[in-house]
């Protein structure tokens, strides 16, 4: 199972933490993955290189952890998007993948 954290600072999300895979189909044809790791990438990249944003990325087989510098309102639009996307996915596979809201804790 992908159980993604939300990681909540003040009234804004300061980042996200993806861990695990999903076990839906085998590697390399798992939608969920494929679809998780897609979304994920695309809020890294846009973050970081088209609004410019500093965050601390670490990226391994099955994970990915984003904390962003600070909340801005940018950056909300890209985090409560990526929230709203998998937990979508979340309702449709709750076998194969979970959401969560956290506080954050540096």
């Amino acid at each position: 199972m992908i159980k993604v954290s939300f990681f909540k600072k003040g009234n804004g999300i300061i980042g996200f933490e993806s861990k695990g895979h999903s076990g839906y189909a085998e590697e390399g044809s798992d939608i969920i993955c494929s679809a998780v790791s897609s979304a994920a990438y695309m809020i890294a990249n846009t973050l970081t290189e088209i609004l410019g944003e500093q965050a601390a990325i670490i990226v391994d087989d099955g994970y990915m952890r984003l904390v962003a510098e600070k909340v801005t309102e940018k950056n909300q639009i890209l985090f409560k998007g990526l929230a709203l996307h998998l937990n979508a996915l979340a309702q449709q596979y709750e076998s194969f993948l979970s959401c969560e809201e956290k506080l954050f804790k540096e």
